[in-house]
Order: C-alpha cells, then structure tokens, then sequence
C-alpha cells in the first residue's frame, strides 16, 4: 500500500454531497454561527461525466499588488528546525491547529463521520507527524471562522491556521496582528460562483444590481470593495454562509476563491463558477512572528511532502480531493525563499 493509501485508510474519509437547498437550508442557522455539525447519511451529489466544475486557470489571473509577498518565506536550509517553539510542541505531544469545517473538499466534518477531512487536513497531519516525531500524532483542531483566522494565532490559541489562507503582503505586514506565512503549497484565484440560471458572467459588468457574497477578513472582500462593478457586497463570516444564502435566494453571487467554490458547486451542481480568475492566491500555513524554528519546519516539511512528482504526498492527496473538480493542476507552486 501506498503511503498515501495507508493514510487515506488512516485519516480520510468517503467524498459525500450534502444534498441541495432542503438540506443547507436545515442548517442555515448553524452555518450562519459558524458551526456546522455532521448531517446524518444524505445521498452524495452526482454530476455529468465530464463536465468538471472548473478547469485550472490560476496562470491567468493578473497578480495583485498585495499577493506578491509569497517568497517572504524563511528557507529551511538555511537556520534551525528544531528550536524552541518546536520543542514545545514536541513536549506537548500535540498539535493546535486552527482550521475550517465547512469548506468540502479542503476542511469539512464529513456527515457520516463528524470527523475532520480534506485537502487542508491531509497536510495538518503530515505537520503533526514531523514536528512531533511519530506517526500518527495528536492534533487538536480548532475551528475558526474566516475574519478570526489571525486573532487566534495572535492570541495564541493555535499553533498555526491551514485553512486555504492566501498569502499577501497586507498580513504580514499588519501593524496589530501580523501574521508569517509557510511556501506556498496551493495556488488559487478569486472568481464568481453563481446558478447555472443567472445572467452573471463573471466579475464584470454583469454584477450590477446584484447582490454578491464574500466572507469578512477574506481577500475577496478587499477586491470586492476596491471594485464591485455596480453590485451590493453582503459579507458574512464563513465562506458556506455565502452558499447558503445563495440557496436560499438571498443573494445573487458568491465571490470567493475558485478553489472552494469548487467545493461548494461540488455540493451544489445547480451553481457553477463564471468568467475566470481575477487575482492571485497563493495559500499558505499562518503562523505567529518570532518563532523561526517553527517556520522553517514547515517549510522542511512541506518540501518532502511535495517531493517525488507524480508519486508525491501532494499530488496523491490532490487526486484524492482535489483533482475531480479541479482538474489539469500538475504540481504544487514552487517554493521562493528570502535570504
């Protein structure tokens, strides 16, 4: 058995829809607090063969000013990996770490389960693994909401946050809570979820009038202000919030990364992802300022886990998750370093 086969046999779970509007709508109230909490059996979302919810388009979309900080990174080659942070986190034989439960495909409770699965948690695990030191090591997740992804790192309550945060230079270089970001191990772009009934083509010109849908403290709120091309932003505090609100008519679109809008139509095959990418996404694991060691360890691992080609880590957990609904991606982006 592969090692990605002993860990999916391990840590992952069955790919399960959960259902269109009846059922989001069953737990709209959940969503909206930011919680979701398993739903039972449901029957998984089925969708035409051959007709993916998205194609990879990410080397298209125009770089943003604030997304060119993703070689701000510490080269592991080049300091510890082993210091005082990851000490800690070895003598506390386990790991915080701050992630999503509602993204499918990338942080979700799978419904059968009630267990974390996803794209983001695979890597949380391998984390886990090399800091610690040993197979199968302890992880405590935190779930947190989109705009409370830097308080808790600067309150200290996790570790890290692997929940698709983009790298940018806004973040790192925030005055109140500054945040360190690993390589880049995924690479995304902002762009349009909307039903396959709507006139809306993408972010342009069709929006207005609309009401579009992001979430607080995500780098779609910021290019949906800095442009929203005649439409009327509502922002919520979770992504799924979006998708829900959506189902349920009260608004128009949802602008978010293409990457968990993949997840959502993945849920959803009535809506579907328009136009392309407009932004660059580089995603990232947040740490906290000050713990080098930390950061450097994570970038050692993410290094072996990307390693191998085809036969990757990172690759088998792709076309575990991943390569369904976000097809023609070959590779993670390549690591850049600051000196």
């Amino acid at each position: 058995m592969s090692d990605w086969g002993h860990l999916r046999g391990r840590r992952l779970w069955g790919r399960r829809g959960w259902g269109g509007v009846a059922a989001m709508a069953a737990v709209c109230t959940l969503a909206v607090a930011g919680t979701l909490t398993p739903l039972g059996d449901r029957a998984p979302v089925t969708r035409s063969a051959g007709t993916p919810v998205v194609r990879a388009q990410y080397a298209s979309a125009p770089d943003q000013e604030q997304g060119s900080c993703d070689d701000q990174s510490l080269d592991p080659s080049t300091g510890p990996t082993d210091g005082p942070t990851v000490e800690k986190i070895r003598n506390r034989q386990r790991l915080v770490v701050g992630v999503d439960q509602n993204s499918y495909l990338w942080g979700f409770r799978d419904p059968a389960t009630g267990q974390f699965a996803g794209f983001d948690i695979a890597l949380v695990h391998e984390l886990a693994d090399a800091i610690i030191g040993k197979k199968n090591a302890t992880v405590q997740f935190k779930t947190v909401p989109t705009d409370k992804r830097f308080d808790r790192i600067d309150d200290g309550s996790v570790d890290m946050v692997v929940r698709t945060v983009t790298i940018n230079c806004e973040r790192i270089n925030d005055k109140k809570k500054p945040v360190v970001f690993s390589a880049p191990y995924f690479e995304a772009g902002q762009q349009i979820l909307a039903p396959r009934t709507s006139s809306i083509t993408g972010f342009d010109s069709s929006l207005t009038g609309k009401k579009v849908c992001t979430a607080n403290g995500s780098t779609g709120q910021s290019t949906l202000k800095a442009d929203p091309h005649g439409s009327t932003p509502v922002y919520v505090d979770n992504q799924l919030d979006c998708l829900v609100r959506l189902q349920l008519g009260l608004v128009d679109a949802v602008f978010t990364d293409n990457a968990l809008a993949a997840g959502q139509a993945a849920q959803d095959p009535s809506v579907h992802l328009v136009g392309t990418p407009v932004t660059h996404e580089p995603y990232g694991v947040a740490m906290k300022p000050g713990e080098p060691d930390l950061v450097r360890k994570v970038n050692a691992v993410l290094e072996a886990y990307e390693a191998g080609g085809a036969q990757s880590k990172w690759m088998l957990a792709y076309q575990h998750w991943l390569a369904k609904d976000l097809p023609d991606i070959t590779g993670p982006p390549a690591p850049k370093y600051r000196q």
